[in-house]
């Protein structure tokens, strides 16, 4: 594989970063990537599993590990998102729309080499979010958990052949994570926040599928040129997860806030629902 060399990254490294070594990091996804089918089988059984287990229990009050939990989580997307999104601003003025989709140096370069096997690596842990929704008795939709696993199943398949179009996947989802995780630790603290807040950031989640299945079909088209390197059968699975994830977000849009709601819907507070 050829990796453009000709702009230097104006980004200074901590120390953390430097010391990452992504060859490593790919030889093992590359090895060990199917281990997310066992973490996903496992997430799925425990969560229906304990869908049952607390049907004749009361809900627990988990608000401290809530706020600890999504505060966690919220401070991890900022910087992932600070940091890939200088690494994006960088490619995109220096070099241009195309290369920023096609070019494999965000899973090589300085800086966001680390930040891409953290988001990958994250997809896991992240799946601890259901825990929190099962054991408070909350309602759990279809799009959470299908996202979560997806998700999860796409980025480690991804990751493994550094395919186009994944610094603009990541940096998304980081951006938009940094947004929602700000607004559940907020909630949780029990801090008022506007709901033209959460409109906002389903809205965001919407345009990042949009923004995602478009970035498929760039791809496709510009495959067969050489110079952006992805597989068939990856963009095939990843255009069928942002079409479906943008149906679905779409829909819960309209469902909590445009479709008219009767008088027992009316005191519900909607919020946005958890991603990737």
């Amino acid at each position: 594989m050829q990796y453009d060399n000709e702009t230097e990254l104006p980004l200074t490294e901590f120390s953390f970063e430097q010391r990452f070594n992504d060859m490593d990091a790919v030889q093992w996804m590359q090895q060990n990537w199917s281990f997310s089918f066992l973490f996903s089988a496992l997430y799925a059984t425990l969560v229906f599993t304990g869908q049952h287990y607390m049907r004749q229990r009361p809900k627990l009050n988990l608000r401290r590990p809530l706020v600890l939990w999504s505060l966690t989580l919220a401070v991890f997307s900022i910087v992932g998102a600070v940091r890939t999104g200088s690494y994006m601003f960088h490619i995109l003025s220096s070099t241009g729309f195309r290369n920023s989709v096609c070019n494999q140096r965000f899973y090589k370069d300085p800086v966001s080499r680390f930040w891409a096997y953290a988001f990958v690596l994250s997809k896991a842990p992240e799946l601890g979010d259901t825990a929190f929704i099962v054991l408070r008795k909350q309602k759990l939709l279809f799009l959470h958990w299908f996202h979560h696993i997806t998700v999860l199943l796409y980025s480690w398949y991804s990751y493994k052949d550094m395919v186009a179009g994944g610094g603009w996947f990541m940096t998304m989802n980081f951006a938009v994570h940094a947004l929602m995780y700000s607004y559940y630790t907020a909630r949780a603290a029990g801090v008022h926040v506007p709901h033209v807040l959460a409109v906002l950031i389903t809205s965001t989640q919407i345009a990042q599928m949009a923004m995602g299945l478009t970035v498929c079909l760039l791809v496709h088209n510009w495959m067969p040129q050489g110079d952006c390197p992805s597989n068939v059968d990856n963009i095939r699975w990843a255009g069928l997860m942002y079409l479906s994830y943008l149906l679905l977000f779409a829909n819960f849009f309209y469902q909590t806030y445009l479709r008219p709601r009767n008088h027992c819907d009316s005191g519900k507070e909607a919020k946005p629902r958890k991603m990737e």
